[in-house]
C-alpha cells in the first residue's frame, strides 16, 4: 500500500482564538485533501504572538509531511506569518518584481491608489516560490524546507480557495504518490452510542488493517464512519461495501440511511415511495417537526400539514381529544398523545398522525413528570404507536430530541408496522 501522507492545518489570527471569526477555513482544506488521499492529523490555530508561532511551526514540522497555513498574511505590522517563516528558514526577504505588478495591477483596475505599505506584499523570503493571488493582494508562499512541504495562504476565504483548487492541490498530486481514501457513513438513530458498540464489537474488532472504523455521535443520532485506505478506488470502495454488508444484519433497524441524507429527508422518501401522507400535532415540539419535514424539498407531495396546541381547550376543540382524558391524565400522558395523534390523522386526511406533549422546561414539572417528560404518539389506519422519552433540562435539546424522536417513530411505524 502507498505511503500515507499527513498533513497539519495552522490557522493563524488572533480573531480566531477571540471567536470574532469562526475558522471556516480549516474546515474546507480538510474536506479537499481527503478527497485526494492526504490525512489530516491536526488542526492548530494560534495568534499573533511571535514565539507560539514559530513554537507552532516547529511542531507541524514534526507532525506532518505538509503544513497548510491561513491568515497573517497582510502588510501591516500585527501580521507575522510573512517574516516568522523567513526567520524560521533562515533566509531574507526581498522584492519580487512580478509580486509587485500584480499587486499594482490589482489596485489599478479597482482606481485605487498603490501605497508603500500595499507595496509591501510583494516582498517575500527568498526560499520561497510565489504563487499569484488572482483576487486578493496577499501573495501565496510554497516552500519545500527540512522534509516538509510548506504552503502559506491568505486568510480571507475565496482568496485560500481560489489558491488551493488552482496550485495547491494539484501540485501536492504531482508532488506525492498519494493513496485512495474512502468514506462510507453509516447513519443511525435510536441507539446510543455505547449500546451501538456493544452489537457491532466483533464485527468491529475484526475489521482488516486497511479500514478504520469512526463513532460520529450527535443529538439523537450516531453516524459510523467507514473509511479504508489503499491504492486505487476500486479497492477501497469493494472493502467498505463488503464490511457494509457485514454490520448492517446487525444493526438494520437503526440504519435510516448512508453519507449525506437526514433523517427527514429519509423519512420522507418513505412516505413518498409509499404514496402515504403525515401530519402533526405539536405541543412541546412547537412546530420544529413540521420545520424539518418541509426543510426538503418536496415535502408538498407527503406533508398535509400541523397544528401547535398548547392549550388544553385547543386539543380539545381542534383535535378532539376528551376532556375526561386531559382531567383524568394530564396534557403530558400517553393516553392525550394518542387522542392527539388520532385528532390529527382525522383532521388533516392524512394517513400517518404525529404527536407531541411534554415539559420542554426549564419549568412545568409536576409531581411524577419532571422537566423533559414527553410522550409522543403515531397513529395510522388499524393503529397507534406511542413512546415515553426522558430527555433533560434543557429546552433547546428537548425540543430537537422530540423531533428526532418523533419522526423516527414514524420512520419505525412505515417499516414495522405497515409493511
Amino acid at each position: 500500500m502507498k505511503k500515507t501522507v499527513t498533513a497539519e492545518i495552522l490557522a493563524i489570527g488572533d480573531e480566531l482564538l477571540y471567536g470574532q471569526i469562526q475558522d471556516t477555513n480549516s474546515l474546507w482544506i480538510s474536506q479537499e485533501l481527503d478527497k485526494i488521499g492526504v490525512r489530516v492529523v491536526r488542526r492548530t490555530t494560534v495568534g499573533d504572538n511571535r514565539d507560539d508561532i514559530l513554537q507552532a511551526f516547529d511542531a507541524a514540522e514534526k507532525a506532518a509531511d505538509i503544513v497548510l497555513m491561513t491568515g497573517g498574511l497582510g502588510p501591516t505590522a500585527d501580521d507575522l506569518t510573512k517574516p516568522l517563516l523567513a526567520e524560521y528558514f533562515n533566509c531574507a526577504i526581498s522584492l519580487v518584481p512580478e509580486a509587485l505588478e500584480a499587486v499594482r495591477t490589482f489596485f489599478e483596475r479597482r482606481g485605487r491608489e498603490l501605497t508603500e505599505t500595499n507595496k509591501l506584499q510583494a516582498h517575500l523570503p527568498t526560499k520561497c516560490t510565489y504563487v499569484p493571488n488572482e483576487v486578493g493582494t496577499a501573495p501565496g508562499m510554497w516552500f519545500e524546507e527540512r522534509n516538509t512541504v510548506w504552503m502559506s495562504m491568505p486568510g480571507v476565504p475565496h482568496e485560500m480557495k481560489k489558491l488551493m483548487s488552482d496550485f495547491v492541490l494539484p501540485k501536492l498530486q504531482t508532488l506525492f504518490d498519494l493513496p485512495v481514501i474512502f468514506h462510507r457513513l453509516v447513519k443511525t438513530v435510536g441507539i446510543g452510542e455505547s449500546w451501538l458498540s456493544d452489537l457491532i464489537k466483533e464485527w468491529e474488532e475484526a475489521l482488516p488493517p486497511h479500514v478504520r472504523l469512526a463513532y460520529l455521535p450527535s443529538l439523537g443520532e450516531v453516524k459510523l464512519r467507514l473509511t479504508a485506505f489503499g491504492d486505487n478506488e476500486e479497492f477501497v470502495r469493494a472493502a467498505v461495501e463488503e464490511q457494509l454488508a457485514k454490520v448492517k444484519p446487525l444493526i438494520a433497524k437503526y440504519i435510516y440511511g448512508y453519507d449525506k441524507i437526514s433523517l427527514q429527508e429519509a423519512v420522507g422518501q418513505l412516505l413518498k415511495e409509499r404514496r402515504k401522507t403525515v401530519a402533526f400535532a405539536e405541543s412541546c415540539s412547537g412546530g420544529y417537526i413540521a420545520h424539518l419535514i418541509t426543510s426538503i424539498a418536496g415535502s408538498s407531495a407527503y406533508f398535509q400539514g400541523a397544528v401547535v396546541p398548547y392549550q388544553n381547550e385547543i386539543k380539545s376543540k381542534l383535535l378532539g381529544v376528551s376532556p375526561s382524558t386531559l382531567g383524568t391524565h394530564g396534557a403530558v400522558s400517553e393516553e392525550t398523545v394518542i387522542e392527539m395523534a388520532y385528532g390529527v390523522r382525522e383532521q388533516f386526511h392524512a394517513d400517518f398522525g404525529i404527536a407531541s406533549s411534554g415539559i420542554a422546561g426549564p419549568s412545568g414539572e409536576t409531581t411524577g413528570k419532571p422537566v423533559g417528560t414527553v410522550w409522543i404518539a403515531c397513529s395510522y389506519p388499524g393503529g397507534v404507536t406511542t413512546k415515553l422519552l426522558q430527555l433533560t433540562t434543557d429546552r433547546t435539546i428537548n425540543i430537537h430530541l422530540t423531533a428526532i424522536s418523533a419522526l423516527n417513530l414514524l420512520r419505525t411505524t412505515i417499516t414495522d408496522v405497515m409493511e
